[in-house]
């Protein structure tokens, strides 16, 4: 008898630390590539504050032209020095940090003309960025977890079919795939491609739009929050800029504000996966402020 009354008392410890732990693993993603002051990549995984981490950006791609990475003053990859990132995407990746490359931003030449383009795009970067094989890999041999979608111009067109295209190579191996939508709902690039439903991550770019951004008040973005937690994505993470800087049309909350103000009404969704922040170079103190919070 005593043994059974330990068993149920056992039983129902873990039964209660279940029920009170968070189900979510809730982490802090990254924009790095940007600008060459914000330090190094293994840097930026060794401050321990992230979990995700999005190489940024393949900034041309697509219709024909030759892409293009462009990672700003870290190393120029038609003079082939970014190959030396290999050993830092795999000292990330070491950590259990996910290193993911971004494709688009908000100042690219990127499009897709067809299905058939995108699959093309998709070919590319499985062979050169995933775990494909090419000769001319711009990062080395370190293999990446996945693509962000940033798709910020053109047309919404013929996404979907490249988030299919990326996502039948997870049968050789698992391509996680993350979207950046603006916050206004739904997004005007990405809707189509997000309701594949094969999205792991949906992190939404909760600032530069002030109808559903943090402006004194977290009214609208809240409002924004419910619709897009209604998604067909794994998690969905609040996108902010990591300082006022970052975001010259406004978003920036301050981390006492977040912490104890936003990320409470936000996080009983069960599709809360963080926070996102742009971009590592503004980001001098912020994510390690709120990282106990998120």
């Amino acid at each position: 008898m005593a043994f059974c009354t330990q068993a149920v008392i056992l039983i129902l410890s873990v039964l209660i630390v279940s029920w009170c732990k968070p189900s979510y693993g809730a982490g802090i993603a990254i924009y790095w590539g940007q600008n060459g002051n914000e330090g190094t990549l293994a840097a930026t995984c060794n401050s321990g504050n992230y979990q995700f981490v999005n190489v940024a950006f393949l900034s041309a791609f697509g219709n024909g032209q030759t892409p293009v990475l462009n990672l700003a003053g870290h190393c120029n990859p038609s003079a082939n020095t970014c190959t030396g990132l290999s050993a830092d995407i795999k000292a990330c990746q070491g950590k259990g940090i996910k290193v993911l490359l971004s494709i688009g931003g908000a100042s690219g030449t990127y499009s897709l003309s067809s299905a058939d383009d995108a699959r093309q795009v998709a070919n590319y970067i499985w062979n050169n960025f995933l775990g494909g094989q090419s000769s001319s890999r711009p990062l080395g041999d370190a293999v990446l977890d996945g693509v962000d979608f940033d798709i910020e111009a053109g047309s919404g067109q013929f996404w979907d079919d490249l988030a299919r295209a990326l996502n039948g190579f997870s049968q050789q191996k698992k391509v996680y795939l993350a979207a950046a939508p603006q916050c206004p709902f739904p997004d005007a690039h990405l809707d189509t491609a997000i309701k594949t439903g094969l999205f792991d991550y949906v992190w939404v770019q909760f600032y530069n739009n002030p109808p559903c951004q943090y402006s004194g008040n977290a009214n609208n973005l809240l409002s924004a929050w419910n619709q897009w937690t209604t998604v067909q994505a794994n998690q969905v993470f609040l996108g902010l800029p990591a300082a006022p800087a970052a975001a010259p049309s406004g978003g920036f909350i301050p981390a006492d504000v977040l912490t104890s103000q936003v990320l409470p009404s936000i996080k009983n969704s069960p599709k809360y996966g963080g926070v996102m922040l742009w971009n590592k170079q503004f980001d001098n103190g912020y994510s390690a402020a709120i990282k106990g919070s998120v």
